[in-house]
């Protein structure tokens, strides 16, 4: 995928999002068949890799660390559409879907990417450091906006069950919101040099930023890229809820999916940092979208859930719990030293696992 537009910008991450706009108008047009679905698939797929890569290239250009920032936003933007979509369309049973994506997108970041990206880069440069006051900020804003989301709601009185009442949860939606938007302040503003490369030092391996007209020209097809998204998927998660569905497993396995597809462009981005070298670009990747997936996801969604009255079920239970709280130890210990290697890699991707089986065998 060498091959260029004259602007500068590759050839597929044009022509994705445009095949996508096409298969789309099909399926507005009722054309229903295997083969569009299979079509729907890989176009949804291609268009997310496109739409990373045009956010990659406005990252590029604003530099570290708002360059991660970028990323996780429009990340975050397609996992709430998705969310909000299905919420609005859906019946009782899409009242536990924030939750199980929300869930979801901490164990894969924090055990599966995070876990990858340690392993990989063990692998090839042995150790590995990166920033140990920006991961420490990071967690600990991580750790609380999981706890009072996932959590919290198990061991408050107003309602019965794992909710919040509406004031509690208009409540939590703002404390979500200011904790993110703190972190925003202190990792792009007052403290930024703590998420930069150990020493301050541009890391060496990064690429060039690229010129003004091609940064216009992906910011462009970003946003163009992010609605074909969502429109897409949109579009196929009736087919994926029935594929769940006649296959036997849990219902949480739809938020599985909708963290996996948003997630997948970002991994990859998280894994090729990693793997050159630049871990420090790497961690902020991961932990940003956990944390933006957390403190906007849930902002948007009490919104919606407050404005529509649908109720809303954010407590995990007791296994999901367990898990939750080894994720964050063993993250805590891993980023504890500034200093990885591939032993803490493939503890992180054992947990990984162990949440894919009991997720599928409860």
């Amino acid at each position: 995928m060498s091959v260029t537009k004259p602007n500068g910008t590759p050839w597929w991450s044009w022509l994705w999002p445009a095949v996508a706009l096409v298969i789309l108008a099909f399926h507005l047009a009722h054309w229903t068949s295997i083969v569009l679905t299979a079509a729907e698939a890989f176009a949804l797929i291609a268009t997310v890799f496109a739409a990373v890569h045009h956010a990659e290239v406005v990252a590029l250009r604003v530099g570290e660390p708002l360059g991660t920032l970028v990323l996780a936003l429009a990340v975050t933007i397609i996992e709430v559409a998705l969310i909000v979509s299905i919420m609005v369309g859906g019946g009782p049973e899409t009242t536990t879907l924030a939750r199980d994506t929300i869930f979801a997108v901490v164990m894969i970041v924090c055990n599966g990417i995070i876990g990858i990206c340690f392993l990989a880069g063990g692998l090839r440069h042995h150790e590995q450091e990166f920033q140990l006051w920006g991961a420490n900020a990071t967690l600990t804003v991580l750790i609380a906006l999981t706890t009072l989301t996932l959590v919290l709601p198990n061991v408050t009185r107003a309602t019965p069950g794992p909710t919040f009442s509406r004031s509690q949860l208009a409540f939590e939606a703002t404390v979500s919101f200011v904790l993110y938007l703190s972190f925003l302040f202190v990792q792009a503003i007052r403290h930024r040099y703590y998420f930069l490369p150990r020493g301050g030092e541009q890391e060496a391996d990064a690429p060039p930023p690229p010129p003004n007209k091609v940064v216009l020209i992906s910011a462009g097809l970003l946003l163009a890229s992010l609605v074909i998204v969502v429109g897409m998927a949109k579009a196929l998660t009736p087919t994926v809820e029935r594929m769940i569905e006649a296959a036997g497993a849990p219902r949480n396995m739809v938020g599985i999916v909708i963290a996996g597809l948003v997630l997948l462009p970002e991994g990859v981005a998280s894994y090729r940092a990693a793997t050159a070298n630049r871990l420090q670009t790497s961690i902020n990747l991961a932990l940003g979208s956990a944390l933006a997936s957390i403190g906007l996801t849930i902002p948007a969604v009490a919104g919606i859930s407050l404005a529509l009255s649908k109720p809303l079920t954010l407590g995990l239970n007791a296994e999901e719990e367990v898990l939750l709280a080894l994720t964050l130890v063993i993250t805590i210990l891993s980023l504890g030293t500034g200093r990885t290697t591939v032993l803490q890699g493939t503890v992180h991707l054992i947990i990984f696992a162990v949440f894919l089986f009991l997720s599928v065998v409860p």
